[in-house]
């Protein structure tokens, strides 16, 4: 856990008058396999901070309440709980994981809880006909697998697949994208391996993908088995078309420790403005983050799409909550989560915008593809609507 609370905010009991604060929980990574992500949780709190200051959201101030659950279900469980029951809050915020959030899934939606903007793509985290009250944000892993087989049909049609996927709801919604992407020509996939979180490495897995004559790879991991993947690849003198999900697609937690001169022409998907790219070095919106940054999370890091990210759902989250005004009911919390119109957040790539409705939880349905050029990526191609497969 980090500390008790994240960036100093002390956890109490919920006042007589509720009205008074909005209180908002989270569970992170701040150990273990996918501390790499532990910035979901820490930007956040600097920028309710940020918000506190400024007199807060319809004049009452944020409490926000974030636990380390180290990537771990049953601990989830355990702090979400804790979250829900003594801390009181009125809902779940941007919690990490398909693994993590799926164990805690069905309890929020009994306990009528907002599970707001997971941090996963997986394709469960939208289906409100069965869980209402959970909402994801990004792009699902299966419309990134479609487009990732989109593309490689068009550019490597004789191509062998390996693919290498972390063996829970995340990486099998990937690779249930590449596959129904690919159709009939699924017989292109010629190996396949998994991981599991607790595994220490995946060198064996890319040395079978490697013996195996894969000459494309597709990753589906977290950013430790991304950058472990790369490096092991340059070790064995390898150079497939390497296709890394935007999951793991870091600048900053992945392609810096992995060696820049081994990340040369991987291949993503992005739907955020990349801070490492010059063409937004006088945009707007960027500079409002770097002066974010500047006062309330100087440690951030610039470099990471993830700073990108968790800035943008944090703003999101806030206005949702402006539009409730005086009812702060959960029932309408979801209601103004489910009712976003064409929102084009300033830090999305040009021509994708923001859309939900009672009947689509999927707040981002389009993308674009990007490749690394040695020191930065490069967007290619139009921006592609996933919302359709």
């Amino acid at each position: 856990m980090l500390g008790a609370v994240v960036a100093g905010f002390i956890p109490v009991r919920a006042q007589a008058t509720p009205v008074s604060e909005i209180r908002i929980g989270n569970t992170n990574a701040y150990s273990g396999p996918a501390s790499a992500y532990s910035v979901l949780g820490k930007l956040p709190a600097a920028y309710f901070r940020m918000i506190n200051a400024h007199g807060g959201i319809n004049g009452r101030r944020v409490v926000y309440l974030s636990y380390d659950d180290a990537y771990s279900p049953p601990k989830a469980v355990e702090q979400t709980r804790r979250l829900v029951e003594n801390d009181e809050v009125l809902l779940i915020f941007g919690s990490l994981g398909a693994p993590t959030n799926s164990a805690i899934m069905k309890y929020m939606n009994a306990k009528q809880v907002p599970q707001l903007f997971v941090a996963s793509g997986a394709t469960k985290f939208g289906d409100p006909a069965h869980f209402p009250w959970t909402m994801g944000f990004i792009p699902s892993y299966q419309s990134e697998g479609r487009a990732f087989a989109r593309h490689i049909m068009a550019t490597r049609p004789q191509a062998k697949i390996g693919v290498l996927f972390q063996n829970d709801d995340f990486g099998r919604d990937v690779l249930t994208g590449l596959r129904d992407g690919l159709g009939d020509r699924a017989a292109m996939i010629v190996a396949q391996r998994s991981y599991e979180t607790a595994d220490p490495v995946v060198d064996s897995q890319v040395v079978t993908l490697h013996a195996a004559g894969c000459d494309v790879v597709v990753s589906m991991s977290t950013p430790k088995f991304a950058a472990q993947t790369i490096r092991k690849m340059a070790e064995l003198g390898w150079s497939p078309d390497h296709y890394l999900c935007n999951s793991a697609n870091s600048v900053g937690a992945v392609l810096k420790p992995a060696g820049f001169e081994n990340c040369r022409n991987v291949i993503s998907s992005a739907y955020l403005k990349d801070g490492n790219d010059d063409a937004w070095k006088d945009d707007v919106a960027f500079k409002a983050w770097n002066e974010f940054l500047d006062v309330y999370y100087p440690e951030g890091d610039r470099k990471d799409s993830l700073t990108v990210y968790s800035y943008v759902v944090s703003e999101l989250l806030v206005e949702i909550l402006k539009r409730c005004g005086d009812d702060l009911s959960r029932g309408n919390v979801m209601k103004q989560a489910a009712s976003q119109r064409n929102v084009a957040h300033g830090l999305l790539l040009p021509g994708i915008t923001i859309n939900t409705s009672a009947t689509d939880y999927f707040p981002v349905e389009q993308l674009q593809m990007i490749r690394f050029n040695g020191e930065r990526y490069e967007r290619f191609g139009e921006v592609i609507d996933v919302s359709r497969g």
